[in-house]
């Protein structure tokens, strides 16, 4: 065995799967937030899987609480298929009440706490914490190296940022020597922002161009020695890692960074969310699906191609199992299983598709009930939305907020950031105007 091999062997992944997800609502009202579906056919949580395998770790916990039934089912569906002779493993670990603790998950370090017997594997020394809701890609071995050569004994990736970005980051001074001296979460105050400045000849010493960024932040991607995790976490009761935890450990602690310059997107909103997947249709896009060397995983679903008909298509994403029919579609993202009639317009907008096709009872229902079959009818036009799975659109449908308005509730659909969502499995019939 090589020296890489010792080293990758000696790993494990623990992928937080995310609290409540409130700023994502509703697309989380019925699934956590690394399942909820992108660029089509993927979910968030692929995504630092495909990280991990692809760096070569292949022992990976996912640590789930809230609405967590679609999220296991994907992933025992996706990942559960490691051989009988593979030491690899991908393992939902779901929050529970124990004799230990009778509380569910308080926080990111706290759902590291109370899983901490899990993680003490044979021959594993290095504990990699991801979180489940961002996109980006990444080589952890990079990360692994640079921690064994500074002698670490926790490392911190970090993203440089503009200084208008630094009240949704943990923000962080570090010394020539790579160690991380100081930290903050989301400073508000100018004079705070002002003392963790960096210049552009600081950022050039690490191999990075500034490029208009002057602070540097923290990704939320952690690298422990395990006995390390195990001591910090054991001696606190904090909930947070990086509210808590690394602002309490850098003067006790060598706690180090890792300097990362590539794209980078925390999900976490729901105007996050839909820019990510638009960008994701351009010719351009920050992040390439097409990379054959890091490949991106989700469930092999043996859908056939999507059947498209007259349609003009552009600047879009069009997931697989589709049946379109004299269509124009431009700048957005068509999920699988999409139907959508003739003489429709969908422009800037997310459609999620459904996991089922519908059969001949479920047409019968729909028609019973006086509400469209799952997908968009004919003669609609939908702009600037977000429609979730199984939603049912009739004929001569508009959706589209002329008014620009931030926010609304309103029975069948919601507007977020000036962003229209229609939730799972809603109704709207035909001839509706939004």
């Amino acid at each position: 065995m090589s020296n890489q091999d010792a080293v990758v062997n000696n790993v494990i992944s623990i992928i937080l799967g995310g609290g409540r997800g409130t700023r994502l609502y509703p697309l989380t009202k019925e699934r956590s937030k690394p399942a909820v579906p992108l660029a089509g056919k993927y979910r968030i949580i692929d995504i630092p899987i495909s990280n991990s395998l692809n760096s070569g770790l292949n022992k990976i916990y996912i640590l789930t609480q809230f609405n967590s039934t679609s999220l296991h089912r994907h992933i025992a569906r996706t990942y559960n298929k490691f051989g009988n002779f593979s030491k690899g493993f991908v393992e939902v670990l779901a929050a529970n009440q124990t004799t230990d603790s009778m509380d569910w998950y308080q926080g990111t370090a706290d759902a590291v706490r109370q899983n901490l017997r899990f993680f003490n594997l044979p021959n594993v020394n290095l504990a990699l914490i991801l979180s489940g809701d961002q996109l980006y890609r990444m080589d952890y071995q990079e990360l692994i190296r640079g921690h064994i050569r500074n002698k670490a004994e926790v490392t911190v990736s970090v993203l440089p940022v503009e200084r208008k970005a630094a009240h949704h980051f943990g923000v962080l001074k570090v010394g020539e020597d790579g160690r991380i001296v100081d930290f903050f979460e989301k400073p508000k105050e100018e004079k705070i922002i002002d003392s963790f400045s960096l210049s552009p000849s600081a950022f050039e010493r690490h191999g990075i161009k500034a490029g208009g960024r002057s602070l540097i932040a923290s990704m939320g991607i952690y690298l422990f020695n395990l006995d390390v995790l195990g001591s910090v976490l054991s001696g606190s009761d904090k909930p947070d890692f990086g509210k808590d935890i690394i602002p309490e450990i850098i003067r006790k602690r060598r706690v180090c960074a890792h300097f990362y310059d590539g794209y980078w997107e925390d999900i976490g909103t729901i105007k996050s969310y839909y820019e990510a997947n638009l960008n994701l249709a351009s010719l351009n896009p920050s992040f390439d699906f097409f990379n054959e060397n890091a490949a991106i995983y989700t469930n092999p679903l043996f859908l056939p191609g999507s059947v498209v008909n007259a349609c003009r298509i552009e600047h879009s994403i069009l997931a697989d199992g589709c049946i379109i029919a004299g269509a124009e579609i431009s700048r957005s993202v068509v999920g699988i299983r999409s139907i959508i009639g003739k003489n429709t317009i969908i422009k800037d907008s997310i459609i999620m598709g459904a996991d089922y096709y519908e059969t001949a009872s479920n047409l019968q229902a729909n028609q019973l009930k006086k509400i469209p079959n799952v997908g968009i009818g004919c003669n609609s036009r939908i702009v600037g939305a977000i429609i979730d799975k199984y939603v049912h659109i009739g004929d001569n449908v508009t959706i589209c907020n002329e008014n620009k308005i931030e926010q609304l509730d309103a029975g069948s659909y919601m507007i977020r950031e000036s962003i229209v969502i229609v939730p799972k499995g809603s109704a709207i019939p035909s001839n509706t105007v939004i």
